[in-house]
C-alpha cells in the first residue's frame, strides 16, 4: 500500500510536437502506480505531476522514455529562447541548402536553363535539408507512427520523402516527373512557419523580463553581531535577519528590534503604509519603507506566505489548449484522409488507366504539363498522382495560418501597450463576458497622491523643508504637491524629530512645527472626505493646515468600465480594502458589484463562482494576493508595474496604462480570431479545390507549390488586417 502523503513534481518533456503528444505523456504518467494527476503543457514542454511519495523520477522517465519522449528534471528558465535559436539555427541551415536549389528549379522552369547534373544536385540537397535539417519532423512524424496517430509533422516528412524518392527514380532512369525541389520547398515553407512562433514566443518572454524586479533570494542573516548573506533555502527556524529600508521582505517573521513603516499593497491590496513595531508580524514579499528592524524568521520555505500563494496558483492552474491545437485537431482527421486518397488515386490509376486516360486526356492537352500523359505507363502516372496529391496537400498555409495572424496581433498589442504572453488568451478573450478587477494599482493608481489641501504660500517651505527629513511615503506625497518653488524658499529647521507612527517634529526658533496625525479630524469634517488619510499641519500645538491624501483612480477608470459593458463584459471589483473606500471608488466608476475585505483564496473563490455560471471571466490585478486568481481566470490579466508574481502568472500583461487597455485587449482578441479563422477556412479551401485536381493528374505540384505560395500570401495579407483594429472597432 502506498502512503496517502502526496508529493508534486515538475518536470521538462521533449519531442511533443502537438496535443495528441501531450495527452499521451499525460496517459502514460498517470498510469503509473501512485500518480494522482498528471498534467502537460505543449507550450512550455513541461509536466505538472501529483504523486505519491514512492513515485521516482527514475519511474516516470523510463515510462515516458518507451513512449519516445525525453524528459528531464530540467525545467529551464530560458525555455523561450532556447526554442528560439534552435528554430533560427534549423531556418537558417535548410534555407542554405533548399534555396540555391529552389531558385535554380525556377530558372529552369521561366527560363528553360538548362542545370547540368540537375537531378544530382535535387537528390543531395534534398538528403541534407530533409534528414539532416527537418530530423526533428521525422522525429515527430516517427513517434506519432509508433503511436498510431498522425499530425502535421506525418503528411510534411511523408510528402517532402516522397517528392525526394521520385528525384532518385528519375536518376535511376525511371520516366517520371522528378519533385525533388518542392520536398525541399515544403521543409523550407515548414520551418518558417515553426520560426515565427518560437520567434514570437521568444519576444513575449524576453519584454517580460524586462517587467519583472527579482524578490530577495537571500536574506541577510545576524549571526554573532555579524551580518551574513545567505541563499533563502539555507535560512534556519528562528534565525534572526536584518532588513534594511527599501528591501523586501525574505521571510515571515516577528520584528524583535526596530520599528518601520512596511507597504503591504502588493500583498493586501491596501494601498497606505502600515506601521510595524516589535512584535508585529511581517510578511514575505512586503516592502520595508523606513526603518532598519530586525526580525526572528516563523516560516522557511513552503510555509511562508509566498509560497502559500504558489501552492493556490498551482492549485488553481487548469488545462487551457493553445490556438494552435485547433489546427492539430484538424490535422488529426486531415492527414489519414489525404494518405488515403493518396493511395487511392494511385491504384485507381494503376488498376483502370485505360479508362482514367480516356476521361482526363481531353482536358491534359490544354495544360502545359500535359505531356506528361504522352506514352505514360500506368505506373508512372500512379505514382505521379500519388506524389502530386501529397505534395499540394501539404498544410503550409494551414502552419502559417495562426502564426502569423499571432505576429500581426503582437505587434498591434505592443503598440497599445499590451503584452500577449499566452496564445490561448486570443483563444479565450473573445468569448469573455465577465471580468473581475482589482482595486490598488488597477483601478486606482497604487500610490498616495494630494487630492486636497488648506494651506498658505507662506507656510509651505517650512512644511516641505520638514517633509524633507522624513521617508515616509505621505511625506513624499506632500513633497510632490508643494512643487519645486516651496522646494527653493526651504530653510533647515534648527532640530528635527519624528516620531514613528506619529508624525515629524521640527522647530525654527521659538517655533515648534509638527506634520503627522491629527488630534480632531472633527475639527476638518466639513472640508474632507470620510474615506481619505488626514495629515495635520500644526504650529505651536495650533492646526494650521492639512492634507488629505488618497490613492486616487486612474483617469481612465470610468469611461473604460463603460466600454466594457458595451463590449457584454460585466465588471465585478473584488479587493483587500475596507467596504468604505472600495465603495467610493466603485461609485466613481459606476461598478456595481463588489467585494471587499476579501483574502487571496477569496478572489479564486469568486472567479470559480463566476466560472460555475458558465462565464468566461477576465481577472485584472498587479499583486501577489491576485496570483492565484489570475492564473484561475480563464484569461489572467496583469498591470506591468505590480509584482512579478501577478505578471508571470498572467496571461496578458498591461505595459503601461490602466484597464483601458483591457478594452483594447478585447478588441484586438476578437479581430485575431476571426482572422485566423478566415485564414484557415482560405487554407483549406486551396485544399479542397486542389486535392480531387492531383488526383485526377491534372494538376503539377510545381505549380501546387505556387498556389501555396499563393495562400500563404493570402494569409498574410489578411493577417495585417489586424494592425489598427483597436482604434477602428
Amino acid at each position: 500500500m502506498r502512503e496517502k502523503t502526496e508529493i508534486k513534481m515538475n518536470f521538462k518533456v521533449t519531442g511533443m510536437t502537438c496535443t495528441t503528444c501531450s495527452k499521451i505523456v499525460e496517459r502514460t504518467i498517470s498510469k503509473i502506480e501512485g500518480v494522482t494527476y498528471a498534467s502537460v503543457n505543449l507550450a512550455t514542454e513541461s509536466v505538472f505531476v501529483v504523486a505519491s511519495p514512492e513515485v521516482t523520477f527514475d519511474e516516470i522517465s523510463n515510462a515516458v522514455k518507451k513512449s519516445g519522449y525525453g524528459i528531464s528534471k530540467d525545467i529551464g528558465k530560458n525555455h523561450d529562447e532556447e526554442k528560439y535559436k534552435k528554430a533560427r539555427n534549423e531556418l537558417i541551415f535548410i534555407f542554405t541548402f533548399g534555396l540555391p536549389v529552389s531558385v535554380l528549379m525556377i530558372m529552369h522552369m521561366i527560363y528553360h536553363v538548362a542545370i547540368p547534373n540537375y537531378t544530382l544536385i535535387e537528390i543531395a540537397a534534398g538528403a541534407i535539408v530533409i534528414f539532416i535539417g527537418a530530423h526533428r519532423t521525422l522525429k515527430g512524424a516517427w513517434i506519432a507512427g509508433i503511436h498510431s496517430h498522425t499530425n502535421m509533422d506525418t503528411l510534411i516528412t511523408i510528402s517532402s520523402v516522397a517528392s525526394w524518392i521520385t528525384a532518385v527514380l528519375v536518376f535511376y532512369g525511371y520516366p517520371i516527373p522528378s519533385f525533388g525541389t518542392v520536398g525541399i520547398m515544403i521543409i523550407m515553407m515548414h520551418y518558417l512557419g515553426r520560426f515565427i512562433e518560437s520567434k514570437l514566443r521568444d519576444k513575449a518572454a524576453k519584454q517580460i523580463k524586462k517587467l519583472l524586479t527579482l524578490q530577495p533570494r537571500e536574506a541577510r542573516v545576524i549571526r554573532d553581531n555579524q551580518a551574513l548573506m545567505v541563499p533563502i533555502d539555507a535560512v534556519k527556524p528562528q534565525s534572526i535577519i536584518q532588513i534594511n529600508p527599501g528591501e523586501r521582505i525574505p521571510l515571515d517573521g516577528i520584528i524583535i528590534k526596530g520599528q518601520s513603516d512596511i507597504d503591504e499593497s502588493l500583498l493586501t491590496g491596501e494601498p497606505l503604509p502600515v506601521h510595524k513595531e516589535e512584535n508585529s508580524e511581517v510578511t514575505s514579499g512586503a516592502m520595508n519603507l523606513s526603518g532598519v528592524i530586525k526580525v526572528e524568521t516563523t516560516k522557511l520555505g513552503e510555509d511562508t506566505f509566498l509560497s502559500k500563494m504558489l501552492e493556490l496558483v498551482r492549485e488553481a492552474q487548469g488545462s487551457k489548449i493553445p490556438l494552435q491545437a485547433v489546427a492539430d485537431r484538424i490535422t488529426l482527421v486531415f492527414v489519414p484522409a489525404v494518405l488515403t486518397l493518396a493511395i487511392a488515386s494511385a491504384i485507381a490509376w494503376y488498376i483502370g488507366f485505360n479508362y482514367l486516360y480516356a476521361l482526363v486526356e481531353p482536358y491534359a492537352k490544354y495544360l502545359p504539363w500535359g505531356a506528361v500523359f504522352n506514352h505514360a505507363e500506368p505506373i508512372n502516372i500512379a505514382i505521379y498522382s500519388f506524389v502530386a496529391t501529397l505534395v499540394i496537400a501539404c498544410p503550409c498555409a494551414l502552419g502559417l495560418a495562426t502564426p502569423i495572424a499571432l505576429v500581426s496581433s503582437t505587434g498591434e498589442a505592443s503598440r497599445n501597450g499590451l503584452l500577449i504572453r499566452n496564445a490561448e488568451a486570443i483563444q479565450t478573450l473573445h468569448r469573455a463576458n465577465c471580468i473581475i478587477l482589482d482595486k490598488t494599482g488597477t483601478l486606482t493608481m497604487g500610490k498616495t497622491t494630494v487630492i486636497s489641501c488648506e494651506v498658505d504660500t507662506e507656510e509651505k517651505p517650512y512644511i516641505y523643508s520638514l517633509e524633507a527629513n522624513s521617508g515616509h511615503p505621505l511625506a513624499k506625497a506632500i513633497k510632490e504637491d508643494l512643487g519645486t518653488l516651496a522646494a527653493r524658499n526651504a530653510t533647515d529647521p534648527d532640530s528635527v524629530k519624528e516620531i514613528p507612527g506619529d508624525g515629524i517634529y521640527g522647530r525654527w526658533g521659538k517655533d515648534e512645527w509638527f506634520i503627522g496625525k491629527t488630534k480632531n479630524r472633527n475639527f476638518w469634517e466639513n472640508k474632507i472626505s470620510t474615506f481619505t488619510t488626514l495629515v495635520e499641519v500644526r504650529k505651536n500645538s495650533e492646526p494650521i493646515a492639512y492634507f488629505e491624501i488618497a490613492d486616487s483612480i486612474r483617469s481612465d477608470t470610468p469611461n473604460a468600465i463603460k466600454d466594457l459593458k458595451l463590449l457584454g463584459i460585466t465588471p465585478i471589483m473584488a479587493t483587500g480594502d475596507s467596504k468604505e473606500t472600495a465603495e467610493k471608488i466603485a461609485n466613481e466608476s459606476e461598478i456595481t458589484e463588489v467585494y471587499s475585505g476579501v483574502l487571496p483564496k477569496d478572489k479564486l473563490d469568486i472567479v470559480q463562482r463566476e466560472q460555475a455560471k458558465g462565464k468566461k471571466v477576465i481577472m485584472v490585478g498587479d499583486g501577489i494576493n491576485d496570483a492565484a486568481a489570475l492564473k484561475g481566470a480563464d484569461i489572467g490579466i496583469a498591470i506591468g508595474a505590480g509584482m512579478d508574481l501577478a505578471v508571470d502568472n498572467s496571461d496578458i500583461v498591461i505595459l503601461s496604462g490602466g484597464i483601458s487597455k483591457v478594452v483594447s485587449a478585447v478588441k484586438i482578441s476578437r479581430i485575431t480570431w476571426k482572422i485566423i479563422i478566415e485564414n484557415l477556412f482560405f487554407a483549406f479551401l486551396y485544399n479542397t479545390i486542389a486535392i480531387p485536381l492531383a488526383m485526377s493528374g491534372l494538376l503539377h505540384p510545381v505549380v501546387a507549390e505556387v498556389a501555396m505560395a499563393i495562400s500563404s500570401i493570402t494569409v498574410v495579407l489578411n493577417s495585417l488586417r489586424i494592425i489598427g483594429s483597436a482604434e477602428r472597432n
